[in-house]
């Protein structure tokens, strides 16, 4: 793979618990391309989740490197808040707040992060809410989405932050089939129509 169209690079990366009596993570090293969508699959317990956190440091590695777009993050002089800005991730829970309609939910981190004005953030996030099919959504509150409708939004909450990368940890775990299924239209769309990069389990 060229240097300068990898945007994500492990190598030899090591996470281990309980004073080295367990190792999620041994010796692990991956490449991913910008625009690639990789999955990641593996029994329960095999280390998908220590990986994908370990890429945004949620998990410090206890050996190991990790780049992205060549920044060496294991450097302590990095700003890995600015890091995570470009590689949002989407958990298995909607982490949305719910007292906050759909609008307010993906408009509050560009306004309050200075990314954006609250008349630019609130326009970007209408563009989103069309993109994954919601627009009509806007101003509704979380308890009246369903699953899937929760996580599209969670989703375009990240994707208000132009991330070069979106991380989902088991993002449709939680659920039915039908949720399942807009959830990995609205990424595959994403990817497709914006070259965003995709690492999922």
């Amino acid at each position: 793979m060229e240097t300068s169209n990898k945007l994500i690079s492990v190598q030899h990366l090591v996470k281990e618990y309980n004073h080295g009596t367990v190792k999620a993570l041994n010796d692990c090293s991956i490449d991913i391309a910008r625009g690639e969508v990789v999955a990641i699959i593996g029994p329960s317990g095999s280390g998908k989740s220590t990986l994908l956190r370990s890429l945004n440091l949620l998990e410090q590695p206890t050996s190991g490197e990790i780049l992205f777009d060549g920044v060496n993050l294991a450097d302590k002089s990095v700003d890995i808040n600015l890091h995570r800005q470009k590689m949002g991730m989407v958990f298995q829970h909607f982490n949305l707040f719910p007292h906050k309609t759909v609008l307010q939910n993906i408009t509050m981190a560009p306004v309050t992060l200075k990314k954006k004005t609250p008349e630019q953030a609130q326009q970007q996030a209408e563009e989103l809410l069309e993109r994954i099919g919601l627009a009509d959504k806007a101003n509704e509150y979380p308890n009246m989405l369903s699953g899937g409708q929760k996580q599209r939004i969670a989703i375009a909450g990240v994707l208000a932050m132009r991330p070069q990368c979106i991380v989902l940890d088991e993002a449709t775990a939680m659920l039915d089939p039908i949720g399942r299924r807009e959830v990995l239209a609205a990424v595959e769309k994403l990817n497709r129509e914006q070259g965003i990069t995709v690492v999922l389990i």
